[in-house]
């Protein structure tokens, strides 16, 4: 397993070393730079001190040495200083990180007690009116797009019921049953696509394993039809509902832009936003990075439990 931790490594270290450049190079594709940005569109500025501006950003260099200035960094564990706001990057993602984490565990939390339970039953009561209903239900789940669902959302809880959940963000620890309040909707939006892949993910590999033979063996034994869905199929099937849960917390992690800017929650989402409305370069590329290495550690750390939940699995 040690070997293959270290060819992991190096892979991830690949693939976040051709990200950066992909990255670095599609901001520079945007229109504008944060010199437009902090002069405006209408301002009276000489060309010397728009030369001057792009002086002190940097912006004067090729690009070539603005990447490699921002790589040493980066390999010295500096991701550098946000260009608007003056402070370190990694304090602004300090800030911001904990909601983001708040969210995606509430919507992996979300998506795993409704489509696990939703995907076994979809495949125990096969072509059955159950069946029929969870496997709509899935395909509508993803469908919907996930602002329109916030949105609409919104406007049914502030129109029809008349309330409104709070959209001052209050820490978890200052304020618990306040903190739930605000993200209930927001993890259940965030969720919903999540728990539909689940849950056909689920009722895909129960109905490959409740085919076995030994599934069958097991019933003519005489045990409970429960023990033998939960204990024996289920426990057989979880290897690809827990590749599925793995990746879709990377996507929950990306998918967190959308939503926290609808909900106006101050995550990493909506940090990334607006330091792309800003041209904040060093906070977006290094804030991306960062998001990119959690989810090349989540997909690592569900590998390595592959382990775990299957004895026969050698790396």
């Amino acid at each position: 397993m040690g070997r293959y931790v270290v060819v992991r490594l190096y892979s991830m270290a690949m693939t976040l070393l051709g990200l950066s450049v992909l990255v670095f190079l599609m901001l520079r594709l945007v229109p504008g730079t944060v010199v437009e940005q902090l002069i405006g569109a209408d301002a009276v500025v000489s060309p010397a001190m728009v030369a001057e501006l792009k002086r002190f950003f940097g912006l004067d260099q090729p690009w070539w040495r603005q990447y490699a200035a921002w790589v040493g960094g980066l390999a010295h564990g500096d991701l550098g200083t946000s260009w608007r706001t003056g402070k370190p990057v990694i304090a602004l993602i300090a800030e911001r990180l904990p909601v983001t984490i708040e969210l995606t565990a509430f919507a992996i939390g979300f998506a795993l007690l409704l489509g696990i339970p939703a995907g076994i039953v979809s495949a125990t009561q096969r072509d059955r009116a159950v069946d029929n209903v969870t496997r709509v239900g899935a395909l509508l789940g993803l469908s919907v797009p996930v602002f329109w669902q916030g949105t609409m959302l919104i406007l049914f809880l502030s129109i029809y019921l008349r309330w409104m959940p709070p959209v001052m963000w209050v820490d978890f620890l200052t304020d618990p049953r306040r903190n739930l309040t605000i993200m209930l909707l927001p993890a259940f939006c965030l969720g919903t696509a999540s728990a539909a892949n689940i849950a056909r993910t689920t009722r895909a590999c129960m109905l490959d394993v409740l085919g076995s033979e030994y599934i069958r063996t097991a019933a003519a034994k005489g045990l409970r039809p429960r023990l033998v869905v939960l204990k024996h199929a289920l426990r057989n099937a979880l290897i690809p509902i827990i590749t599925i849960v793995g990746l879709q917390i990377g996507i929950l992690l990306g998918g967190t832009v959308v939503v926290e800017e609808v909900f106006t929650l101050p995550g990493i989402g909506r940090l990334v936003l607006w330091s792309i409305y800003q041209r904040d370069y060093p906070l977006t590329q290094s804030t991306i990075l960062f998001v990119a290495v959690m989810f090349m550690s989540v997909n690592l750390a569900v590998d390595l439990l592959y382990a775990y939940l299957d004895p026969r699995i050698r790396y």
